[in-house]
């Protein structure tokens, strides 16, 4: 019972880190599969959701405001709109203009803008790490006393349930709206829907800007769940969300969810049955040995080269 118990604390802590992944990752698969670039710059931005949220926070708490909800959600909304501003920034300055040409320009130029951003951070906030008050407190407790408690904490269950209403949300957008559909034929074929009157740049920028606003609300939630942020706080994150991203088959929107997912459990494991150090050596291990044998990830499919 004790060992059952464990298990599932440790498959609890590694889908609570897994839903988080899964919103950062969609940010990086939406755009390689509109553009077929990476924006190594969203982990910056889901660093800036972080910092935007913890600031309207600190400012709500100083006008006195006390009502939970309503401080999370002025903070979530505050994130998204920051977050989506910079998403759409980055676009028009460091891939709009080198749109066409070879790939490694544009990925110079996404690196050279997540520099930039973790640097204007450091700048402005400075380098230390900045607390993140803990807003949701409390959950259950299973288990008897004197031995090992399996907890399951009311910030675990909030973003369970925030990153299913998040995925939902995006699955009924991409597949019902008008934007959505434009999304998809886009990622099919970016020529034929320019021909078909489709405004591709518009299109590009909206697939920016929702993925930044996911990577605001993972940067709230995460944020709260550990307490605390720094400038490089994205670059970890962003680090392993790409590696989710390409995990599940880069460019698949279900793929980035259940890569965000298998990552994070495959952490928890390795740091409840072994070591924190060897975490990220078996995901990475995890990550070459399904490339080996599944090139395109486990839902991605093969490009078909048109001729």
């Amino acid at each position: 019972m004790q060992d059952l118990l464990y298990f599932s604390q440790q498959l609890i802590n590694g889908l609570t880190i897994g839903s988080a992944y899964a919103l950062i990752a969609i940010g990086y698969t939406m755009v390689y599969g509109i553009i077929g670039m990476i924006n190594f710059a969203h982990g910056e931005i889901y660093m800036i959701g972080a910092y935007t949220a913890l600031l309207a926070i600190t400012g709500l708490a100083t006008l006195g405001v006390t009502w939970l909800p309503l401080i999370l959600l002025i903070a979530l909304i505050c994130a998204m709109i920051v977050s989506s501003s910079m998403g759409w920034a980055v676009e028009r300055v460091a891939y709009r203009p080198v749109r066409g040409r070879h790939r490694l320009i544009p990925l110079i130029s996404a690196i050279g803008m997540s520099i930039f951003l973790q640097n204007y951070v450091h700048l402005a906030q400075g380098s230390r790490n900045i607390g993140f008050p803990a807003l949701i407190e409390g959950g259950f407790q299973f288990g008897s006393s004197g031995a090992f408690q399996m907890s399951l904490s009311y910030m675990q269950i909030t973003i369970f349930i925030t990153t299913l209403i998040c995925m939902t949300l995006l699955s009924l957008f991409i597949s019902r709206s008008r934007t959505g559909r434009a999304c998809r034929a886009v990622s099919q074929d970016i020529g034929m829907a320019n021909l078909l009157g489709i405004d591709t740049n518009r299109i590009i920028s909206a697939t920016f800007v929702i993925g930044a606003a996911l990577a605001a609300v993972a940067g709230l939630l995460l944020g709260m769940y550990y307490g605390s942020i720094d400038p490089l706080f994205g670059f970890i994150a962003g680090l392993k969300a790409f590696t989710a991203a390409v995990l599940g088959g880069i460019g698949s929107i279900p793929g980035a969810m259940l890569g965000g997912l298998i990552l994070g459990v495959s952490e928890s494991m390795t740091s409840g049955y072994l070591s924190g150090e060897y975490k990220d050596v078996v995901s990475f291990g995890l990550l070459i040995l399904i490339l080996l044998f599944k090139p395109t990830g486990l839902l991605g499919k093969p490009e078909v080269e048109k001729i």
